[in-house]
């Protein structure tokens, strides 16, 4: 099998990100829960399996470090960044439980979650939104292909119109950088400390 040329790549992710354009409202949308979220005091958790995990590690990161301005730090938790806390719940549990058992001890009513899977099928991220759902926790996937079964176990649901686990995955990284772009230009100064 040959390697898709550099150029074939850049070609299928403009051809991809086309088709995002409806997209906007719901990224919008999902934005300015997790800024209201934050702004009354609450917390964004974040996770995804293989590539999905580093999406949801960035996007925690650039909320306790900073994205492109200062600005306070602010409370962004990924649940796939402790590996004893997931092996033992591996262990214990089974794999499926690997969000959802974080999600019952740090989780509160007024929090976000997001879920990163291109697939939609990942039963723990499915877990993790049913638990989230118990606890009054926003909760918005960020996925691709057809939403798979998460899409029906969220308060949003964002679907990148592919097949495509890279060309979705580049989309998720520029939708958690519009995110990012909407809370580095807002005021946290009348924000209280925890």
């Amino acid at each position: 099998m040959q390697a898709p040329t550099f150029e074939k790549s850049i070609a299928e992710l403009k051809s991809v990100l086309d088709l995002c354009a409806p997209l906007a409202n719901p990224v919008h949308e999902a934005g300015s829960r997790i800024q209201h979220s934050l702004l009354q005091g609450k917390k964004l958790l974040s996770c995804g399996n293989g590539g999905s995990a580093a999406d949801a590690l960035h996007l925690a990161e650039e909320l306790v470090g900073r994205y492109k301005i200062e600005r306070r730090a602010l409370p962004g938790i990924c649940l796939n960044a402790d590996a004893t806390a997931l092996t033992c719940i591996c262990n214990d549990y089974g794999y499926e439980h690997v969000f959802s058992r974080p999600v019952e001890a740090l989780g509160s009513a007024g929090d976000v979650l997001v879920g990163f899977s291109t697939s939609g099928n990942s039963a723990n991220i499915i877990a993790a939104f049913h638990a989230a759902a118990k606890r009054n926790i926003t909760t918005i996937l960020l996925g691709g292909r057809d939403g798979g079964q998460a899409k029906n176990c969220c308060d949003l649901a964002i679907i990148v119109p592919s097949d495509s686990t890279a060309r979705i995955q580049e989309v998720h990284t520029l939708i958690l950088h519009q995110w990012l772009e909407l809370l580095d230009a807002t005021n946290w100064d009348t924000l209280p400390l925890p």
